[in-house]
């Protein structure tokens, strides 16, 4: 399928690796000129040549979108587009309602929501006067049902639901969409040794083709059977990201295979 993204220009915040990485480089394969954003220089470096060497059309930028001014930076260097993918976010399940300061709560509400906030506020405004844009934010299926554990968290994704809903509402026929995306698990190369060991301190077995299904029914069980792979989002995500797209807008679609913990 063609997702008539030639022509198109996306940014995608926290895109020098995990997650953001796989969604900036299926933006590109799709046609997509994409703008890769991170703080690590060699790592945001890295990704944008990873994606032009496979024939894709990649920029980067470098920049805390945790301020006004680092905001500003980034937006002055990515300059107008046409996609935005708000895709920065932070989580520790280690933390609970007894062991989290108000501080805490302050910080991640700044770190999940109001990067998001910094450059919808710069950059939408573009895409309202050019007539198309697409705002995309990355959240997690905990926004809509909460565990006790990381209360901070999944009240930030309830706010970033809330945020893509009302912005929907306030773009209403400008040709602009947002939606948002709450996701499940996500398998990324850098947790699979975390996973392993937690399953094998619970019985699971010692690789993780043995140790990943029964692990998720154990912690969170859904319809398929497995954790989501970075690649199975991104797709998601390129979708929205389309004109194909034109008639979703103020939507949260949940891609979590089915989670019924």
């Amino acid at each position: 399928m063609d997702l008539q993204l030639g022509g198109k220009r996306a940014l995608v915040t926290g895109s020098s690796s995990g997650l953001g990485e796989a969604i900036a480089t299926r933006l590109a394969a799709e046609g997509a000129s994409v703008v890769v954003h991170g703080r690590d220089h060699a790592r945001t470096v890295a990704v944008a040549k990873a994606i032009r060497d496979a024939g894709g059309d990649a920029s980067h930028v470098l920049g805390d979108l945790g301020t006004d001014r680092g905001a500003d930076e980034v937006h002055a260097a990515a300059g107008p587009v046409d996609i935005l993918v708000n895709n920065i976010g932070t989580y520790d399940p280690s933390l609970g309602w007894t062991t989290t300061s108000a501080q805490d709560w302050a910080d991640i509400y700044n770190v999940n929501v109001l990067t998001g906030v910094r450059m919808i506020q710069r950059l939408v405004p573009a895409m309202r006067e050019r007539g198309w844009g697409r705002v995309i934010q990355i959240g997690s299926v905990l926004g809509a049902v909460p565990a006790a554990s990381q209360p901070h968290y999944a009240a930030t994704n309830g706010a970033r639901n809330a945020l893509a809903k009302s912005l929907a509402r306030e773009l209403k026929h400008t040709g602009v969409t947002s939606n948002a995306v709450a996701a499940g698990g996500i398998l990324t190369p850098a947790s699979v040794p975390r996973l392993v060991e937690l399953g094998r301190q619970h019985g699971f077995g010692d690789t993780w083709e043995e140790v990943e299904p029964r692990l998720v029914e154990a912690l969170a069980p859904n319809d398929v059977g497995r954790i989501g792979r970075p690649e199975e989002y991104a797709a998601l995500v390129a979708y929205l990201a389309s004109p194909l797209s034109a008639y979703v807008t103020g939507a949260v679609l949940a891609a979590d295979g089915g989670w019924y913990g």
